[in-house]
C-alpha cells in the first residue's frame, strides 16, 4: 500500500468518523428536548398528585367530623 493510499484510507476513516460524530451530536439533542418533555409532564403530574392528596385529606377530615368528630 502505498502512502497516498494510505491517506486517503485515513481520509475516508475521519469522513466516516466526522459523520458519526454529527449524527450522535444530533440524536444528543433530540434526547435531550425528550428528555425536557419528560421532566415537564412528570413535575405536572407531581403537582396534580399533590393536589388530589389535599383535596382527599379534606374529604378524610369531613368524613371523620360527619361521624362523630374523630379525628
Amino acid at each position: 500500500m502505498t502512502v497516498d493510499e494510505r491517506i486517503e484510507r485515513l481520509t475516508e476513516r475521519h469522513e466516516a468518523l466526522a459523520a458519526t460524530v454529527e449524527l450522535v451530536e444530533h440524536q444528543i439533542q433530540e434526547n435531550s428536548r425528550h428528555i425536557e418533555r419528560v421532566v415537564t409532564l412528570v413535575e405536572g403530574l407531581t403537582d396534580n398528585v399533590t393536589k388530589l392528596a389535599r383535596v382527599a385529606e379534606k374529604h378524610e377530615r369531613r368524613l371523620d367530623q360527619l361521624d362523630g368528630g374523630r379525628a
